[in-house]
């Protein structure tokens, strides 16, 4: 009896996301695999999980993008394909902002982070890659998952050579996020 209840709770508990695959195109071209750190910041990884189940990361823009730093991504409102590029990086999506979620989890190369304004509680749907190590960053940013295919796509990604990193012309786009399990 109590292993068809188990069996049958089993059955009815939807399965955990635990990844992202993120099909780019532009002058980066493939998929970039992520593992979601749920453990580390449950929260936010809700976040990201919903808005790419729901489809609204798909094409989306990498609009600032710093050689030897991070690519950045995610910016449901004003980053999709065909917008006002001027916009893009200033937007989220229409939930409310996130409170931080800090770890002892470094920032190494493929860490995936969420990006945020000056209040460390203003993360929503915006994120960003990182090309290589950027420790600064420890204990001021949420860190949200971790690159484990896909690295040669991440640095094939269109630089930024505006202000700041800003993607001038046809930025890279993220074509398509999928919800792993």
């Amino acid at each position: 009896m109590y292993k068809a209840l188990i069996a049958s709770l089993m059955l009815a508990t939807p399965a955990v996301a635990t990844g992202l695959e993120i099909t780019v195109a532009g002058e980066a071209n493939g998929t970039i695999t992520i593992d979601l750190l749920e453990d580390v910041a449950p929260g936010h990884v809700e976040r990201i999980t919903a808005l790419a189940e729901s489809g609204a990361y798909n094409g989306v823009v990498f609009h600032r993008v710093i050689e030897g730093f991070m690519a950045q991504t995610g910016d449901v409102e004003f980053g999709k394909t065909g917008g006002d590029m001027r916009r893009a990086g200033m937007g989220g999506s229409d939930e409310p902002d996130l409170a931080a979620e800090f770890s002892d989890v470094p920032f190494d190369r493929g860490v995936v982070g969420m990006a945020r304004a000056q209040s460390p509680d203003s993360a929503n749907s915006q994120f960003f890659i990182m090309f290589q190590e950027g420790y600064f960053l420890n204990g001021q940013y949420t860190v949200v998952g971790r690159v484990t295919e896909g690295l040669e796509v991440l640095d094939a990604i269109k630089l930024g050579t505006g202000p700041n990193g800003a993607v001038i012309g046809a930025p890279d786009v993220m074509q398509t996020v999928t919800v792993t399990d």
